[in-house]
Parts: structure tokens; C-alpha cells; sequence
């Protein structure tokens, strides 16, 4: 009866999983990959590979593509070693297992492209008819103040809920996920000096570089960094965005200084560099995405991956365009086009790729602590 008991309380494994277990045995048979990216260093501390394990493995993993390159057991090979794709599948699937609330969850294998598009064009023609209705779709009279459209207020109870429900939801599913993979990393609490190693890897995207620094593998076998400068004029771009938001909220509430703010004061200064930036960023990513090998990764979260980029896009561009148009008549067009991306970008944000950021920085600040611990009784010292 105890055996029975003891048997029910095991995570059962998916196919997916299962197979990354399977992966991880033959690879830690071979250790040519070792020093290749944080995933081996962080696979050889294991005998066998749990449900948590997994989990922490495939959000630890880059998919910058250098072993499977590199690997003998690579398909054609009867042993099918494809470790990029096989991680990239299971870590869709823990989007989708620690999404707040579960009901949710569902919402990753739908986010697709059309969807994400769709909702940014059903917002903005929204707000376009509430302003037609208005009958200021199209003044000069405004002034380049978008506020006689929208006031502050109506802005703030538009998109503050969305923004504090985005974080919570994402807040939720990664607390999860740290209190199901914390046991089986260690179970140590964070140090400082472990939290400053995660964060210089997340901020640097330093396993984008290959492991060798080299970046990673093309289609043709080609190193390149192209995919790690996207990234990282993606990722600066939102956050000089997000900044630039940051500080017209403190001039708004602390010093009364009331939007629209005028070149080049902060926010614009902000603004403008994060939207070229994202918008740069943005459509390399786009091209990298569609040109990369199907056995680079999961081909059934393109639809996701793609949906995410094209409201990045969205936003940076509607926002720039509504930079440059702000003085003209077409403000309230622009306006409406650059609020409805906006909201539907942060609407997805829960349910979407932005996730993969959220859930690999909360495995590389485990595996950051894990590594400071000696290994387990039983394998050879780091």
C-alpha cells in the first residue's frame, strides 16, 4: 500500500518530457557538449532528470542551435539527439502548465499571428469609431495634444488594469515555477553574488553567443550574431520604451509637468531611441525567425513567436509614426492605431513569447545558485 501511495505522488511525464530525459541520458554519456551553454554544466550535475528538472533544463536552454550542430548523435543518427527542438517543445509546454489563472493556459497555443494582429486592429478600430462619433477624427484644431482625445484619466483606467493584471499573471506562474524547480536546484535560497551572475547573463544574453562567444548556428552550420544584436536591440528598445513611459508618469504626478512633452526633453529623448530600437529589432527578428532550420526549434510555436514580434512592431512603429504625425490632422488616427497595439501587446503579454524572458531568467538565477553548491553524493566534484 506504501509503494502504491509513493507511486502516486511521482510527476508523470509527458512524451515531451520523456523525451528531453531521453536526451539528457545520451548526452551525459557523451559530455563533448559541456561547455557549450549553462544547460551541461547543469545536466551533469544529474543521474536522472525529474519533471522539475526538465523543466528547469528547457528554460535554460538558448536554442542558439550550437549542439545539435556539433553533435554525432544528430538525425539522421538513429539515436535522434535534436536537443535544441526537443527543449524548445517542453519549454512551451511549461508556458502553458504555469500560466495564471490555468484556465488561461490554452491561450499560448492560440496567440498566434492572425490573433495578435486581429486584436490590435479590433482595438484600434474601436477607439477609431469612439472618436469618429466624436467627430475629431480627423482636426487640425487639436494641437498636437492627444489629451482632447483621451484624457489622462480615461488613459490611466484603460491601461492600468491591463498593465497590473499582465504582471500579476506573470508573477503568479513564475512563482510556481521557482517553488516546483527550487528543490531539485539545490533548494538553496538566492545569494547576491549569485543574483548579479544571473543578471549580467540575462542582461548580456550571454548564452546567445554559442557557448564559444561566436553566436549561434545558421541553417548552413554559419556562426552568427545577428540573432543575439536582435535580441538585444528588442529587449533595450522595449525597456528605454517602458522607461521613457516611467518618466513622463513621475513628471506627470511629482512635478505637475502635463504630457505632451516637447523635443528633446527625457521622455521623448526615451522614446524615440527605445522605438527605433524595437522597431530595428523587431523585423531582424522577424527575418531571423522565418529563415531558421525547423530542426532549429518547435515549429508549432512560430504562430506565437511571429505574434509576438508583430506587436513589438506595431507598437514601436505606431508609436514613431505618432511622433511625426502628432501636429497633423491625422493625429487622432495615429493615436488610436498606436493605443490599440499598445493594449493588445500588454493584453498577451501573460499568454505570449514574452514569457520565454520571464521563465529563463528565474532558471538561470537557480542554476546560478545551484552551481555554488558542491554536487551531489555520488558524481565528481565541479
Amino acid at each position: 500500500m506504501q509503494q502504491l501511495e509513493a507511486r502516486r505522488v511521482i510527476p508523470i511525464l509527458t512524451a515531451k518530457e520523456s523525451e528531453v530525459g531521453r536526451q539528457m541520458q545520451i548526452c551525459n554519456s557523451c559530455r563533448y557538449c559541456e561547455g557549450f551553454c549553462a544547460v551541461f554544466p547543469a545536466m551533469t550535475r544529474r543521474l536522472e532528470f525529474g519533471k522539475a528538472d526538465i523543466h528547469f533544463l528547457a528554460n535554460l536552454c538558448h536554442n542558439c542551435g550550437a549542439c545539435l550542430h556539433a553533435c554525432q548523435y544528430a538525425p539522421p543518427h538513429e539515436f535522434g539527439v535534436n536537443v535544441p527542438k526537443a527543449m524548445a517543445e517542453v519549454r512551451g509546454q511549461t508556458y502553458v502548465d504555469y500560466a495564471w489563472p490555468p484556465a488561461l493556459g490554452r491561450l499560448y497555443e492560440r496567440n498566434g499571428l492572425t490573433v495578435s494582429v486581429a486584436l490590435a486592429a479590433g482595438l484600434a478600430l474601436f477607439l477609431i469609431l469612439a472618436v469618429a462619433l466624436n467627430g475629431t477624427l480627423w482636426d487640425a484644431r487639436l494641437g498636437g495634444n492627444f489629451y482632447r482625445l483621451f484624457p489622462h484619466n480615461l488613459l490611466v483606467s484603460l491601461f492600468a488594469p491591463v498593465f497590473l493584471f499582465a504582471a500579476l499573471a506573470l508573477t503568479m506562474g513564475v512563482r510556481r515555477f521557482l517553488s516546483d524547480i527550487a528543490p531539485a536546484t539545490s533548494g538553496a535560497p538566492v545569494s547576491a553574488p549569485a543574483a548579479a551572475e544571473a543578471a549580467g547573463a540575462v542582461l548580456r544574453l550571454k548564452y546567445l553567443g554559442g557557448g564559444h562567444g561566436k553566436g549561434c548556428n545558421n541553417e548552413d552550420d554559419a556562426y552568427a550574431l545577428s540573432r543575439r544584436h536582435f535580441h538585444h536591440l528588442t529587449f533595450y528598445g522595449f525597456m528605454l520604451c517602458f522607461a521613457a513611459t516611467s518618466v513622463a508618469t513621475i513628471y506627470h504626478y511629482v512635478f505637475g509637468w502635463v504630457a505632451p512633452y516637447e523635443w528633446p526633453s527625457l521622455p521623448k529623448l526615451l522614446g524615440v531611441a527605445g522605438g527605433v530600437c524595437l522597431a530595428a529589432g523587431t523585423v531582424g527578428l522577424w527575418h531571423l525567425n522565418r529563415r531558421r532550420h525547423p530542426l532549429h526549434g518547435d515549429l508549432a510555436q512560430k504562430p506565437m513567436d511571429l505574434g509576438f514580434i508583430a506587436l513589438l512592431f506595431l507598437t514601436s512603429v505606431s508609436g514613431l509614426a505618432l511622433w511625426l504625425g502628432r501636429a497633423t490632422p491625422a493625429l487622432a488616427v495615429l493615436l488610436c492605431l498606436h493605443l490599440g497595439a499598445v493594449m493588445a501587446l500588454f493584453a498577451t503579454l501573460p499568454y505570449g513569447k514574452f514569457a520565454h524572458g520571464v521563465f529563463r531568467t528565474a532558471s538561470l538565477l537557480r542554476h546560478a545558485t545551484e552551481k555554488r553548491k558542491p554536487n551531489p553524493v555520488g558524481l565528481a566534484a565541479d
